[in-house]
This record gives C-alpha cells, sequence and structure tokens, in this order.
C-alpha cells in the first residue's frame, strides 16, 4: 500500500471519473455528458482558420507562451467580455487550461487546509472535487428556482466561527439545476456579501446558450454591477461554446489577484496550449463566434424541445423537474422515499446513463435529484432514452412501494 496524500482522497473524484466514462460509453444512451455532441464542431471554420495562417503564426502555434495567455487572445477577449457589460480596464484577464483550471488557481491562492469554502447546494462536481483536494471545509447553501436562499446564506454566515475565504456559484443555467438567478436575487447576494470579505467566484460557462433573447438581460454578469465592497472574480470558458478538447477558459480579476494567480499558473503547466489560443483568437478576431453560438442555440432549443416533450408522454406523476430557458440539463425530482442511485443501476442495464444528485451534493448524501443533460444526445435518441428511463423509475416506485407495505 502507498501512503497517497490527503489531497488524492476527494469524494467527488470518483464520481467524476465514473461522469467521463458514461458520457462516452459506447452503445449507451448517455445524458450523462454535460458536452456538446462531436457532430456540432466548427470543424469546417478551424480547418479554414488554420490553412489561411501565415506560416510563422502557424510556427507560433507550436512555441511556449506567456504565463498569462497568448496576447492578441486576450485583447479579442477584453471586447467580448465588454459586450457582456464586463469592465476589464480595472482588471485583467488571466487565460487558462480551461475553467476549472481558473477554480484551481484561485483556491491555491486563497484556501489553505481546513479554511471554509461557500458553495451552493446542488454544487459543480468538478468544483467540488477541486476544493476537496485542497482539504477546504465545504459549507453549503441550497438553491432555489432564482437562485441561492439568501436567509439561508445569511444564517450560514453567521453560525461560522471563522470567515469563509469565498462563496462559489453558477448563476446562469446552473449545473445541474439549469436555473438561472434573477436579477433581484443577484443583488440580494451582493447586500449579503457586502463588507464581509468573502469573495464572489462567479463562474459563468453557459451565459451565451440562452433559448430566447428577450431573457439575455437577466444574464448579465454580477461583476458588470460596479460594486466596490464585494471582490468579484468571473470565469468563464470556451468549453461549451467552441468545444472542450480546446482546453480554454479565463479568469477576470483585478490586478492583485492577478498577479498571485499568474504566479500560481506558471507552477501548473506554465503556459495554456498557444496552438489553441491562436486558433480561439482567430475564431473571435474573425467574427465567427457570434453565427456559431446562434446555430449552437438553436441545436440545444431543439434537443430540450425534444426531451420535454417525451418526459411529459413518459414520466410517472410522482417526479418533476424545471425547463431550462439555456444552457445544458434538466434536474428531475424524484418522490423522497426512492434513490436516484437505485434507478441509475435499473436503467444503466438497459443501455440509459444520466447523472445521480448524490454526485453534486457536496455532502455527498441527497439523493433525490438526478441531471439529464441533453446537449450530447443525438436526437433519435431522446425519445428511446426517456423511456427506459421512465421504465426505470417506475421499477423504483413500485419495489419502493412492496417494501413500505
Amino acid at each position: 500500500m502507498y501512503a497517497f496524500s490527503r489531497a488524492v482522497n476527494s469524494i467527488h473524484s470518483e464520481d467524476v471519473k465514473q461522469l467521463m466514462k458514461q458520457a462516452s460509453g459506447k452503445n449507451l444512451i448517455s445524458f450523462a455528458g454535460g458536452m456538446p455532441n462531436n457532430d456540432l464542431f466548427p470543424v469546417e471554420q478551424i480547418d479554414e482558420i488554420y490553412n489561411s495562417l501565415p506560416e510563422g503564426l502557424k510556427k507560433l502555434c507550436f512555441q511556449y507562451g506567456p504565463s498569462s495567455g497568448y496576447p492578441p487572445l486576450i485583447k479579442s477577449l477584453e471586447t467580448y467580455l465588454k459586450s457582456k457589460g464586463l469592465v476589464v480596464g480595472d482588471n485583467k484577464i488571466l487565460i487558462t487550461t480551461g475553467s476549472l483550471q481558473a477554480i484551481s488557481i484561485i483556491t491555491q491562492e486563497f484556501v489553505n487546509e481546513g479554511d471554509i469554502i461557500l458553495t451552493e447546494n446542488p454544487c459543480f462536481v468538478g468544483a467540488l472535487t477541486v476544493f476537496e483536494t485542497f482539504g477546504a471545509e465545504i459549507q453549503s447553501i441550497p438553491i432555489d428556482e432564482n437562485g441561492i436562499n439568501i436567509e439561508a446564506l445569511k444564517s450560514k454566515i453567521q453560525s461560522l466561527d471563522r470567515q469563509p475565504r469565498f462563496l462559489y456559484i453558477t448563476p446562469n443555467y446552473h449545473n445541474p439545476a439549469g436555473i438561472i438567478y434573477s436579477p433581484e436575487r443577484k443583488k440580494e447576494l451582493l447586500e449579503v456579501l457586502s463588507g464581509t470579505g468573502i469573495i464572489l467566484i462567479e463562474d459563468d460557462a453557459y451565459s451565451d446558450l440562452y433559448f430566447d433573447k428577450e431573457e439575455k438581460h437577466l444574464l448579465k454578469p454580477m461583476k458588470s454591477f460596479g460594486v466596490k465592497d464585494v471582490e468579484i472574480i468571473y470565469t468563464g470558458s470556451f468549453s461549451k461554446i467552441l468545444g472542450p478538447g480546446f482546453r480554454l477558459g479565463y479568469m477576470l480579476s483585478s490586478e492583485e489577484i492577478f498577479d498571485k494567480a499568474e504566479t500560481v499558473k506558471q507552477g501548473l503547466d506554465t503556459c495554456t496550449s498557444t496552438f489553441m489560443q491562436i486558433l480561439a483568437n482567430e475564431f473571435l478576431a474573425q467574427n465567427k463566434l457570434e453565427p456559431y453560438v446562434t446555430f449552437l442555440r438553436s441545436e440545444y432549443l431543439e434537443r430540450k424541445n425534444l426531451l420535454q416533450k417525451y418526459l411529459k408522454t413518459y414520466m410517472p406523476e410522482e417526479v418533476s423537474w424545471n425547463e431550462p430557458k439555456g444552457g445544458f440539463y434538466v434536474w428531475l425530482k424524484l418522490p423522497a422515499h426512492i434513490k436516484s442511485t437505485d434507478v441509475f443501476k435499473e436503467s444503466v442495464a438497459k443501455g440509459v446513463v444520466f447523472v445521480t444528485g448524490r454526485t453534486f451534493d457536496p455532502a455527498g448524501r441527497k439523493d433525490d435529484r438526478l441531471r439529464l443533460s441533453f446537449s450530447n444526445m443525438p436526437k433519435d435518441q431522446i425519445e428511446k432514452g426517456v423511456k427506459i428511463l421512465s421504465e426505470a423509475i417506475i421499477k423504483v416506485l413500485r419495489n419502493s412501494k412492496v417494501v413500505l407495505s
């Protein structure tokens, strides 16, 4: 037996490993993967971009770059973020190897073992794994359809014997719950954090994937509100709007936080892939992103509508769910007396996988929910998948009634 460090004993790391296997499993109908469908990637556009690069820029693709990021991409990102209302001038952008690296960098920057981190419940499992790896004590606050529960947050902060280092949230098309924070809830949240010294990490991977442009105003980042007495670090990603294989994310923060984050970044991987940064920059600079994301919105809307249609057709009346207004996810609520892990055992035997609710609970216990991702699903498999899943739930419900009687 090896004497492994405490850092590798994350209770959620096995969930992440299983999730990645399930998402790409052959001969499975998978609602598990929170990722785009392979057939939607902009292969032709990227081919065209690379083939048209000058020889010198092609050579640069293979070279190391600055730890902070490829300067032309940072410039292009400034324009992109300004279009979201973010004030870039007073802040600095750090390019990261996926937004999960940004979360990891921030955690290394601020968290010592035993420090408290606040999260939502449910919470993005990748972030939970990072927080556990660095030995943080995670305290979670429930969410509802409008965002984090403000009274529960106030109560939690008051009950703690020491100040949390930060609060981590995903306010736009939440993973896994699919909700958007209402403007009122965002304002209330900032009022609660005001003057506490608790940093807010605003993780925003999905806000470009809205279904109705009339609701675009709801996606305004809190970092754009101009609140002076709450430190906000904004993180974003190209994984959902260009491709996860690019492994490109970024963080926008004050200069002081940026400087320490760049130091951490140097110790992790020196720099993010120059090759991918150059391709992404050209995609942005040549104004290819918005037409492509417009195409993605229509594709995901079609998949969401199909999923909603078949959930209404096949699901037993005891099951309820949200109808998302964007993003990738539907969050099903089961009757309290059955577990999504039991449903999973039944459905995987019939060839359908999803992600259990327990995966997203920071404590790894609450298991009356399940996450369905429609983004990666072939449209012609959605009905069959929902039908099998519904049959699995009905079987578990029936068995639970027999036990109860």
